[in-house]
């Protein structure tokens, strides 16, 4: 895994988080997708299997469409959507060179940076992944993981040195201070 296709990824994920006007937890996926002109849509059976959660596809109006598997939970189906709108902003439906396994790799690194972004976290100063699950509505599962993460973004303290994240930072501003005054 290369850093390059790591980064795309956080630095699209800061930029969509901006464009969008993000500025609270949790992120409001179906307002985005509506924004976008995106279609949420829950699966009859006809596109996914049992234990897939989800796919996007376009229409012949060239609309994205991300189909749902209606089985799992809400913040699975909160993860999944970012993951799918994670190839969808990363360019995955153009002509990429990229290989699938980078290509999921890469919209998985944008769902969880779009769901618990570092920087709003580390204001928050969070470092649980039970409060990080219940303020960005993610299951404990990705609420680990990104506490995992988190640990080692704290012990490097690197926070707030990319002009995309600063302004990430500067959205949440509000939502920080009303939340670390509670």
């Amino acid at each position: 895994m290369t850093y390059d296709i790591y980064k795309q990824a956080r630095n699209t994920a800061w930029k969509f988080l901006i464009d969008n006007e993000v500025n609270a937890l949790p992120v409001k996926l179906s307002a985005i997708c509506r924004r976008n002109n995106i279609a949420l849509l829950y699966d009859d059976g006809k596109y996914l299997s049992d234990n897939k959660r989800g796919i996007t596809f376009i229409d012949d109006n060239r609309k994205f469409n991300i189909v749902l598997n209606s089985n799992y939970s809400d913040a699975v189906k909160r993860y999944t959507i970012g993951h799918e709108l994670g190839h969808i902003f990363l360019g995955h439906f153009t002509e990429n060179t990229m290989n699938h396994f980078d290509m999921e790799y890469q919209a998985e690194r944008f769902a969880i940076d779009i769901l618990a972004p570092a920087c709003v976290l580390w204001g928050l100063d969070l470092h649980k992944a039970e409060d990080i699950a219940k303020i960005c509505n993610i299951s404990m599962q990705s609420a680990r993981i990104r506490a995992e993460r988190m640990d080692i973004l704290y012990k490097r303290n690197k926070f707030l040195t990319s002009s995309l994240e600063k302004q990430v930072f500067e959205n949440f501003s509000d939502f920080i201070r009303q939340h670390k005054s509670k």
